[in-house]
């Protein structure tokens, strides 16, 4: 199949070697000058929300995806009367603002933390009595790796605050002391099927995930993520892979916020599991049966952000990607990835890999 992809970045450039593995051809939209990408299949060099180039991108394929959330939604509407969108449109705009994210969860039954919304500074000051502080403000729409936020740590920090993102739409999250992330990545064909695997567990430093750990060896969180993944998935009648974060607190779960398309916690799933995330979201949009989702071992990922440096290169532990970008700081480069037989075992790579990286 033709298989068309909204934005070619390192993600387009994953999912495109999956699908060539499988035997489809990738086409891409990007306004960048080289994505990365541009290495898996051609690019129509054309903004996001170009109505033409959109149209052009679906008149070449047989099904369309996209590989991060700020796509707009309207135009993906449009082209799904002409050829199939995945995943749904619907999934998109809910993913797209905090606030109806939110409320997905809710009717769904999935627990999450006191939120309220804030169009206003009234309606700032309403958040701090009702919730408590401290609080972590956010933009409702387009914050990514911590960008859009403020933690608000006293009621001084109030003015800070509103100078720093007041004039859009925002939402107040109640604090969490968690004691980590984890996240449950599962896929849903368009026949109905749905595969999923086991709970990462994530750890992050200035916004950024930097490591990612599988499988998290704890059945019960395990039970209660994946309980909640089927919901999502079925719910939404969902085609496609989709990345559900959580907050461990205790032996409880509560939901942070869902990706609507393969995840950087997934990369591991590269070489620590039997199907690729990748793969599976290709399978899932040509009408196939998902992959097993098994793990191979105990597998690890570590980010390489900002630069790539010679000692990572040269380690020899694990399998490098580079994704082909230049190096800027705080921007994804690449990552490697790495399987053992044991947790020890992995988390013994890791370290070496870390100290070559910081």
């Amino acid at each position: 199949m033709r298989i068309g992809i909204i934005g070619a970045g390192q993600l387009g450039q994953m999912l495109g070697y999956a699908a060539s593995e499988l035997g489809h051809k990738c086409y891409y939209l990007d306004p960048s000058d080289a994505p990365p990408a541009a290495k898996a299949g051609p690019v129509i060099q054309a903004a996001f929300d170009d109505r033409v180039a959109l149209t052009i991108l679906a008149e070449k394929c047989d099904v369309l995806t996209y590989e991060f959330e700020n796509v707009p939604v309207e135009a993906l509407q449009d082209l799904n009367d002409k050829v199939p969108v995945y995943p749904p449109p619907d999934a998109l705009r809910l993913a797209q603002d905090r606030m109806t994210e939110k409320r997905l969860f809710e009717r769904l039954d999935i627990p999450l933390q006191k939120y309220h919304q804030i169009d206003s500074m009234d309606d700032l000051i309403q958040a701090i009595e009702s919730i408590g502080l401290p609080l972590v403000i956010k933009t409702r729409r387009m914050g990514y790796d911590g960008k859009g936020q403020f933690v608000l740590q006293n009621e001084e920090q109030v003015g800070a605050a509103w100078q720093e993102l007041g004039g859009q739409a925002l939402i107040a999250e109640q604090w969490i002391n968690f004691d980590y992330e984890v996240s449950a990545i599962g896929v849903r064909s368009a026949n109905g099927d749905i595969a999923t695997y086991c709970l990462t567990h994530n750890e992050h430093a200035d916004g950024i995930l930097r490591v990612s750990r599988a499988p998290v060896a704890d059945e019960s969180l395990t039970h209660s993520a994946t309980t909640y993944l089927r919901a999502m998935l079925e719910s939404l009648e969902y085609v496609g892979v989709l990345a559900l974060e959580l907050f461990v607190v205790g032996d409880e779960l509560l939901a942070n916020e869902f990706a609507p398309r393969v995840h950087n916690s997934g990369h591991w799933t590269i070489e620590g599991a039997q199907t690729s995330q990748f793969s599976n979201h290709i399978l899932a949009m040509t009408n196939a049966t998902p992959g097993s989702t098994a793990t191979v071992g105990h597998a690890g990922m570590v980010n390489l952000i900002g630069t790539i440096p010679d000692a990572a290169r040269e380690l020899g532990d694990g399998a490098l990607h580079d994704y082909g970008k230049s190096a800027r700081p705080g921007r994804k480069l690449g990552h490697i990835t790495v399987v053992a037989n044991s947790a020890e075992g992995r988390d013994t790579l890791i370290e070496r890999i870390n100290q070559c990286v910081t």
